[in-house]
C-alpha cells in the first residue's frame, strides 16, 4: 500500500532545509527558500564587503543602538501575566490596556477618563506604573473622575474574605496594639463572621451576624478566659461599643467607599471644593495611591477634619483609611491586607460550626 506524505511533514522539510541555509543569520525571514552552496557563498561575499565598506563610526553606532530595538523596549502598559488582577466579570483577563498616552489622559473629557482608569485598572496597566507616574495621572484627572470610578464599582464582592488590622480611639485612648481580624462577609442578606487574630488585640474573639435571623443583634463571644460565653447582644450596645465606634455591619470595603461618597456630597453642599494631597505609599505590605482631604470645618460636620485613603490599583475601593480629628489626632487607622471571593456556605455562619469555639 503507498502512503502519502503528510503536510504537517512537508512542512517540517521545508523548515529543516531554511534552517540548514542561514543557521547563524536571524534577519533572514524563515520562508526565504534555501539556496545552494554557490549562492550561500556568493551572499557571504556580498554581506563582508558591504560591511567592509561601512565606516567604523557607523558599525558602532549601529551596536549601540542595537539594545534599543522595539521589540526589546517593554511595553509602557504590560499586561501582568503571573499575576492578572481578581476580578468579578467576565471579560477578566481579556480587558485590553487603554491607548491614550498616559500624558493626554487629563486633557480627556470626564467619562472618558473614568473609562480610561477601569480599563488601566482591569487590564493591570495602573499597577504597572511607578511612583511618579500614578502621582501625575490622578493630579491630572477632572476632580470628579475618582468619586466617579469608585460610584461605578463594584466596591466590593458578592461574598469574600478578607484579613484586616484595625485600630480606633476609644474613650479617648489609643489601643496599645491593633485587632487583626479574619473576616468572612455575603450580601443578600448580609451575612458576616469575624474571628480576633491570635496576634492583635481581644485575640480569640468571635461574632456572627446575620440580618435574615436578627437584623439588631449579633451572636458572639470574648476572647480569653470569657471564649465559654457565648450571648446575643445589640449591635449598638455597651459591649459593642467598648472596643469599637462602628457597628459590625460596617466591616467590609463597600462601607468605606460609601462613606468616601458620602463625604463628597458634603464637600458639594457646602460648596466648598474637595481638594487632595497625592501620594504612593506601601501600608502594611499593600501599595496604594493615597489621597489625603482636609475638611473645611471637621467634625461634627465630617466625619473627620482630616481623612488618608488609599486607593487599591487593581479593583475600585479603598484598601486603607487614616481618619484625624479636629486636634490632628488619629482616631482611626484601616488596612485591608489581603481581600478574596469565596463562595460560602450556610455552616460559614452557623455558631455550630465545629471549626468555631463558639
Amino acid at each position: 500500500m503507498k502512503h502519502g506524505i503528510s503536510a504537517r511533514s512537508r512542512r517540517q522539510r521545508v523548515a529543516s532545509r531554511i534552517a540548514a541555509s542561514s543557521p547563524h543569520d536571524s534577519a533572514y525571514p524563515r520562508e526565504v527558500p534555501a539556496y545552494g552552496l554557490r549562492g550561500r557563498r556568493l551572499i557571504a561575499a556580498l554581506k563582508h564587503s558591504l560591511l567592509a565598506s561601512l565606516p567604523r563610526a557607523t558599525l558602532a553606532a549601529a551596536a549601540l543602538l542595537a539594545p534599543f530595538t522595539p521589540s526589546t523596549i517593554p511595553a509602557a502598559f504590560a499586561q501582568n501575566d503571573d499575576h492578572p488582577p481578581p476580578l468579578d466579570s467576565a471579560s477578566a483577563g481579556t480587558v485590553k490596556p487603554p491607548t491614550t498616552p498616559l500624558a493626554r489622559v487629563g486633557k480627556l473629557t470626564l467619562d472618558r477618563q473614568v473609562k480610561w482608569l477601569r480599563a488601566a485598572q482591569q487590564s493591570g496597566a495602573l499597577e504597572k506604573l511607578d511612583d511618579a507616574q500614578l502621582i501625575a495621572l490622578f493630579q491630572s484627572l477632572d476632580p470628579l473622575a475618582l468619586p466617579r470610578y469608585i460610584k461605578e464599582g463594584p466596591n466590593g464582592y458578592p461574598s469574600y474574605e478578607f484579613a484586616m488590622s484595625r485600630a480606633e480611639r476609644i474613650h479617648g485612648q489609643w489601643p496599645d496594639k491593633p485587632d487583626h481580624m479574619l473576616v468572612r462577609l455575603a450580601h443578600d442578606p448580609l451575612r458576616i463572621y469575624a474571628k480576633w487574630l491570635p496576634d492583635g488585640a481581644h485575640a480569640g474573639q468571635e461574632i456572627i451576624y446575620d440580618e435574615s435571623k436578627r437584623t439588631d443583634e449579633m451572636y458572639g463571644h470574648l476572647g480569653g478566659i470569657m471564649n465559654v460565653l457565648p450571648v446575643w447582644t445589640s449591635l449598638t450596645g455597651a459591649l459593642a461599643r467598648s472596643q469599637s465606634n462602628h457597628e459590625v455591619r460596617d466591616l467590609g470595603t463597600e462601607y468605606i467607599a460609601d462613606q468616601y461618597l458620602d463625604e463628597g456630597r458634603k464637600y458639594a453642599e457646602a460648596g466648598v471644593p474637595r481638594s487632595a494631597q497625592i501620594d504612593v505609599k506601601t501600608i502594611d505590605g499593600v501599595r496604594v495611591v493615597t489621597f489625603t482631604f482636609e475638611t473645611p470645618t471637621g467634625q461634627p460636620q465630617f466625619y473627620a477634619k482630616k481623612e488618608t485613603l488609599g486607593l487599591d490599583l487593581r479593583h475600585p475601593f479603598f484598601r486603607t483609611v487614616e481618619s484625624y480629628d479636629n486636634e490632628g489626632k488619629l482616631f482611626e487607622r484601616i488596612v485591608f491586607e489581603n481581600i478574596t471571593p469565596q463562595t460560602f456556605d450556610d455552616s460559614t455562619f452557623d455558631p455550630k460550626n465545629k471549626a468555631y469555639r463558639f
